[in-house]
């Protein structure tokens, strides 16, 4: 990951969102729903890479904004 990303992940029973280069999370969230909602504006905010991982730690996916910048877009 790339400093100025922004990744959601699990934390001491909270989901969170950190910028990549920070020590402290941005914010924290009941749910990982809420949690991806929010890390998504934030990403698109920053024009930059959301990582979203599983409550385990591993990447469960990866989305670029804004899309034209992602280096591998899906096929289809």
């Amino acid at each position: 990951m790339a400093k100025g990303d922004v990744e959601t992940y699990y934390e001491d029973g909270q989901w969170k969102n950190k910028i990549q280069g920070n020590q402290r999370a941005s914010n924290t969230a009941n749910t990982k729903a809420e949690a991806q909602a929010e890390g998504r504006r934030m990403a698109v905010e920053r024009a930059v890479e959301h990582v979203v991982k599983r409550q385990d730690g591993t990447i469960g996916e990866k989305n670029t904004y804004p899309r034209s910048r992602d280096q591998h877009p899906p096929k289809g």
